[in-house]
């Protein structure tokens, strides 16, 4: 008993100095990376007029096909000692991308009401008409809201001061299905003529499926609360992703960029060469897509996801998808991984953890189940190099990888890395 207490304590010790250790370097490489974009942080004369102040978009006045050399070339200098990198997928449209959208609501002095973004590093709200990188429609809704709100005598809610109601607007876009979600984020359940507000809305924007009012009462900078309330329609909606349906509620974690996750999963499932006999780990599994899409190519394929909304929805989408060799475990990925290894083995293990990467007691657990491949899905060449490292010290070497631009306008890229077991 006592020897497993201090395996566990060991293993906490090891993830902080890990992560310690990697923060202070990329800390350092961020503040260089800034400093290098274009000489100076932003651009004086910029495609959009809030640059300088959201923060959201470093590459905004940088040329697309630059952006992309950009992007290559960090990701192949990080894993240059493991393994080649055979280029970056890039995007057709590198505009109106994104099928979420946060919309934070606040009033001038004035008391006119102002919807945006908060100021980089701050909580102090810049107004956003329009963004090059959001869809469209999602922004055209969130104006309406923002027009309504005075003519139904709504107050937006103070962060200061705890007073007022409306606080925020999420907004859900399935990119094949066309069906949109609205979520308001209140201060309370009661909502003053709140089906005279819906009918209002669905007036000038008919195309939405569903009003979701999310009661966010506390004191915190995050967005949704736990309590929820359908004001219209089913209360999520439905995306098509590589042939394969899914359910999106408001807490669900669903990829921003439909177009190239399409590309990002067919890429990691292509990595696998699954012929239809083995058993898959889906680590970190979200609502289940890219377990759910590796299905048919798979004998077995077991998700794994921390959070419970997320895992509900995973079951319903393989239910709906008519998938019966799929099992879903609410649980840790690191802890869950712990327990398998003493009971069952894998051949391919797909981890798509979040930006800070993988951890210490995730991989151990990993290596020890002794799969044949490690598709790797990462949101951060930085911490993906650090794991890398950390699992060709251990048994694995990288094969293959290819950068994909998910989040074009931004600093940001996803890479996917195949691993196999290095032959003893």
């Amino acid at each position: 008993m006592n020897e497993k207490k201090n395996v566990k304590k060991n293993n906490k010790k090891n993830d902080k100095k890990y992560d310690k250790k990697f923060d202070m370097k990329n800390d350092r490489n961020h503040e260089k990376k800034h400093d290098n974009i274009h000489g100076k942080k932003y651009s004086p004369a910029s495609k959009c007029p809030v640059s300088g102040k959201c923060g959201g978009c470093s590459y905004i006045d940088t040329d697309y096909q630059k952006q992309l050399d950009m992007k290559y070339d960090m990701v192949k200098k990080l894993l240059k000692p493991y393994c080649e990198v055979e280029g970056i997928i890039g995007m057709d449209n590198p505009f109106h991308y994104r099928n979420k959208v946060h919309a934070v609501f606040a009033h001038k002095k004035d008391n006119t009401i102002i919807s945006g973004v908060y100021k980089e590093g701050t909580h102090i709200v810049v107004p956003v008409e329009k963004c090059l990188i959001e869809n469209e429609k999602a922004d055209e809704i969130i104006g309406t809201i923002r027009r309504l709100l005075p003519s139904f005598k709504i107050k937006t809610f103070n962060e200061d001061t705890g007073y007022g109601f409306f606080r925020h607007v999420l907004i859900r876009c399935g990119h094949k299905t066309g069906q949109i979600m609205v979520v308001l984020v209140v201060a309370s359940p009661i909502f003053p003529s709140k089906n005279n507000f819906v009918k209002a809305l669905l007036k000038e924007h008919p195309e939405i499926t569903t009003i979701v009012m999310n009661i966010n009462d506390k004191k915190t900078s995050m967005v949704l609360g736990e309590r929820e309330i359908n004001m219209y329609g089913k209360g999520y909606i439905e995306d098509i992703l590589c042939g394969k349906r899914f359910k999106i509620s408001s807490k669900s974690f669903y990829q921003i960029n439909s177009v190239q996750t399409e590309k990002l999963y067919g890429k990691a499932i292509e990595f696998a060469g699954l012929t239809g006999k083995e058993t898959v780990i889906d680590a970190y599994c979200g609502i289940g897509t890219i377990g759910i899409i590796a299905s048919e190519k798979a004998g077995k394929v077991i998700g794994v996801e921390l959070n419970s909304d997320a895992i509900a929805d995973a079951k319903k989408n393989a239910r709906m998808n008519k998938i019966e060799n799929i099992d879903f475990y609410n649980n840790d990925a690191g802890k869950f991984m712990r327990q398998y290894a003493g009971m069952d083995s894998a051949d391919v293990v797909f981890m798509d953890p979040p930006r800070s990467g993988s951890t210490v007691e995730f991989m151990d657990s990993m290596i020890s189940i002794q799969p044949e491949k490690i598709v790797y899905v990462s949101c951060d060449p930085n911490t993906l190099a650090r794991d890398l490292k950390y699992m060709t010290n251990n048994g694995y070497k990288a094969i293959r990888a290819v950068a994909t631009d998910m989040f074009p306008m931004t600093e940001h890229v996803e890479t996917v890395c195949l691993m196999s077991k290095r032959e003893k």
